[in-house]
């Protein structure tokens, strides 16, 4: 690894430190309301079901994310911004 992709490296790893204590506020923060991720579900002509099933969430928790009782988090939030831009990328990597 080069000198410089470290440094950038070590300089990513300490803010990441900052902004787990809170002394340094994220440059972005990406969220979704209950009303996004039902309209992601609905473009993709799933029902709660079928989604929850599709992105290997329990009916349970897709149910918690539309009503605002639950925010999805990591992978899944990840997924769900690649489906509100590219609905047909996912199910084509989904093979559904």
């Amino acid at each position: 690894m080069k000198d410089k992709d470290f440094k950038d490296l070590l300089t990513g790893i300490d803010q990441a430190r900052a902004i787990h204590r809170g002394d340094l506020k994220p440059s972005r923060v990406f969220t979704f309301s209950p009303i996004v991720v039902k309209k992601i579900r609905e473009k993709l002509h799933k029902s709660q079901t079928e989604f929850a099933h599709m992105i290997g969430v329990s009916v349970d928790t897709l149910q918690n994310w539309e009503q605002g009782r639950r925010k999805p988090e990591g992978p899944a939030l990840a997924l769900l911004r690649i489906a509100d831009v590219s609905p047909q990328a996912v199910m084509e990597a989904l093979h559904v």
